[in-house]
């Protein structure tokens, strides 16, 4: 890999559980980094972490209360870094999600087809000198959820999922509106780069769930929430498995890192995932075994059979792109829970005192 010192990222929705390990790596890795958050008191707890990287002007931020809004994030790439250098690189993790959805159309589809074409549109107008854009994506964009559990079908980063703009903006399903939303906005980055023949590259990158050490209790994300509700005893049954691959985040940020850096991963969509397959029985049966205080209250399900259900018996999924362009080794599940679980129990300890 190149020199990283000296090279300026900005880095969207900088506060998001994905994005706080980007950022860490990046600092760690010599990179200056201009963080984007929706508002000061998202930026505050981010600073006072990162105090010596902010009184160095290594880290600076830029307030995008709406990603959305038309020049959103003009001002944030065209602005010079304390050093006086220009932006060279975009790492954009920034998504607007609404569960809770009405209306698909304006509250996903068009947020995030509009967020993530608002920032290429910000680079090319306003950042010339960049080289690269790496997107965060996802591999709901991937998937073909019609075809269920699909025993021996394979994934990799030439399948699509195929839902249409007008099946993902139906109301009354918000999964397959989130689905269609991640899908339509990835489908417009590559439309934008075949199109507008910018100066720079871009990347896409497309985890599954992703699992791994917290930063907070009170604001999980989706994937750890889901684990924290069998650690704690909220989930009195083993809930079954909707999506069986999965990702440490700390391999997803690294991730992001070697898109960066890498040459020839440029102009690539690259599917990131573990080796093994994960389910919720594997999750229960992990954490009765290495949270001994916490196993009264973790529901057992049928212990030892959650491998057995994944493998063979649902589609797997290629991730050997990624391994040989961006170098990836990737956790194993038993550490991944472990470390999570560690991190969760650690936090509400906190949280309580």
């Amino acid at each position: 890999m190149s020199s990283t010192n000296g090279k300026h990222v900005l880095l969207t929705g900088a506060s998001g559980f994905l994005a706080a390990w980007v950022l860490r790596y990046l600092l760690e890795q010599g990179f200056t980094v201009r963080a984007t958050v929706r508002s000061q008191s998202k930026a505050d707890p981010i600073a006072a972490q990162y105090a010596t990287a902010v009184s160095s002007n290594q880290l600076t931020f830029a307030i995008v209360p709406d990603i959305v809004s038309p020049g959103a994030h003009d001002a944030a790439v065209k602005e010079l870094f304390a050093d006086g250098q220009p932006l060279d690189f975009v790492v954009h993790t920034a998504s607007p999600f609404h569960m809770g959805t009405t209306d698909p159309v304006s509250q996903m589809l068009e947020p995030a087809v509009k967020g993530t074409i608002g920032v290429l549109e910000s680079v090319q107008a306003y950042a010339p000198g960049v080289k690269r854009v790496v997107i965060t994506g996802s591999f709901v964009a991937v998937v073909n959820a019609t075809k269920g559990a699909w025993p021996g079908k394979v994934y990799d980063e030439s399948d699509w999922n195929p839902l249409t703009w007008e099946e993902s903006a139906k109301p009354g399903n918000p999964m397959i509106n989130y689905m269609g939303s991640k899908t339509v906005a990835e489908h417009a980055a590559w439309d934008f780069i075949k199109e507008k023949k910018p100066n720079f590259d871009l990347i896409t990158l497309c985890p599954p769930y992703v699992f791994g050490p917290e930063q907070s209790i009170k604001s999980l994300n989706t994937s750890n929430w889901v684990l924290w509700q069998l650690l704690s005893g909220a989930a009195t049954e083993v809930p079954p498995t909707d999506l069986h691959v999965w990702v440490d985040v700390r391999n997803a940020a690294q991730a992001h890192l070697a898109a960066l850096v890498v040459p020839e991963a440029g102009g690539k969509r690259f599917y990131i995932g573990a080796d093994e397959h994960w389910s919720f029985q594997d999750a229960a049966d992990i954490f009765r075994d290495n949270f001994p205080d916490l196993r009264q209250n973790i529901p057992a399900g049928k212990p030892g059979t959650g491998l057995g259900i994944a493998e063979g018996e649902i589609y797997t999924a290629d991730n050997t792109r990624s391994k040989q362009i961006l170098g990836l080794k990737y956790l194993p599940l038993h550490q991944t829970l472990v470390d999570t679980g560690k991190s969760l129990v650690e936090l509400q300890q906190k949280e309580k005192a």
